[in-house]
């Protein structure tokens, strides 16, 4: 906890900062940056402000909201209808999709906690768009294995020791012109490590090359929150 001091009635008194939640991932951009984005954004409706609390108050992975507005963003640019993501958690991005996709669209909610999946589902009932999201409740990848259709965006939220096992999963499940859109690929800088002896370290700067180097996808990534790669199936 930092303090300011601040002069009032001619005394100076320590104040307490407020407590970032840890989904803001300050480590990439500079935290000045970091919170004029964020009082750039909009407020959120009731039900995303208390998914925000909640993911804070119980450290549950989520990716906030300057992510999350990409993501719809993103979605809407490309007419996005079939959305499959991997790893859900409470449903938090999964409601952003779910409105970018509109009615007619389908986005799949992936995750392997029952519990994580009931409240989902009750965030969605709550948000609105529960007629637009299909609740699989198991592995991620083994649920998108399973998959025969072409999605227009594929999401990858999961363990990051699974990111290059996701990546030889997706190009058959998705469709020209589509996006694969991945979370957290800058790894708070752990990135940049020489010879990184984690091994999620080492599966994230794994995952960077092979996205780059595939001749099935143009990636870039975007450095924003904990970096953001996304992928365009050519």
């Amino acid at each position: 906890m930092s303090l300011i001091f601040g002069n009032r009635g001619g005394g100076e008194l320590p104040q307490k900062t407020p407590t970032k939640p840890k989904w803001r991932h300050e480590d990439v951009t500079a935290p000045a940056v970091d919170d004029y984005l964020y009082s750039m954004l909009p407020p959120r409706d009731e039900v995303l402000a208390e998914m925000e609390d909640y993911a804070t108050k119980h450290t549950v992975p989520i990716v906030g909201p300057a992510v999350a507005r990409v993501l719809q963003q993103l979605a809407m640019m490309i007419k996005a209808k079939h959305v499959f993501e991997m790893g859900s958690a409470i449903g938090y991005s999964t409601i952003w999709w779910a409105r970018a996709v509109g009615d007619g669209g389908r986005v799949t909610y992936t995750d392997g906690d029952a519990q994580n999946a009931e409240r989902a589902r009750r965030y969605f009932a709550r948000a609105g768009v529960a007629h637009r999201i299909d609740i699989r409740i198991g592995d991620a990848l083994e649920l998108l294995s399973e998959q025969r259709q072409e999605f227009d965006i594929i999401f990858c939220d999961v363990d990051k020791e699974d990111y290059p096992r996701a990546f030889r999963l997706v190009a058959p499940r998705l469709r020209q012109g589509g996006l694969f859109i991945t979370d957290n690929v800058l790894w708070s800088g752990r990135v940049v490590e020489e010879n990184p002896s984690d091994a999620r370290t080492k599966a994230v700067q794994e995952f960077n090359r092979l996205v780059y180097k595939s001749s099935e996808l143009f990636t870039t990534i975007l450095p924003i929150r904990d970096g953001v790669a996304v992928a365009l199936k050519l």
